[in-house]
């Protein structure tokens, strides 16, 4: 079974990155007066933009790794249990 958490969280993260800093793009500026001139949506939007895309990276080479591979960790411990008797 080749399930990784990792892709689907990448693009979660992804999505709501692209919304929250489109928002601080789009949004007052008057709002941020509050928060020193600083557009707190815009740089969390980044950073959950760049988080969602490193663990999409993660995700894809750690899919590419485990088709590269000959045997599974389960193949490999049912081979060491057999070649024992």
């Amino acid at each position: 079974m080749k399930l990784d958490i990792r892709l689907p969280l990448g693009l979660l993260f992804v999505v709501f990155g692209l919304l929250l800093g489109g928002f601080g793009l789009a949004g007052n500026q008057a709002i941020y007066d509050r928060s020193l001139g600083i557009n707190v949506n815009l740089w969390w939007g980044v950073v959950m933009l760049a988080f969602g895309l490193v663990m999409i990276l993660m995700g894809r080479r750690g899919a590419r790794l485990a088709e590269n591979s000959s045997e599974s960790p389960a193949d490999e411990v049912v081979v060491r249990a057999t070649s024992k008797h």
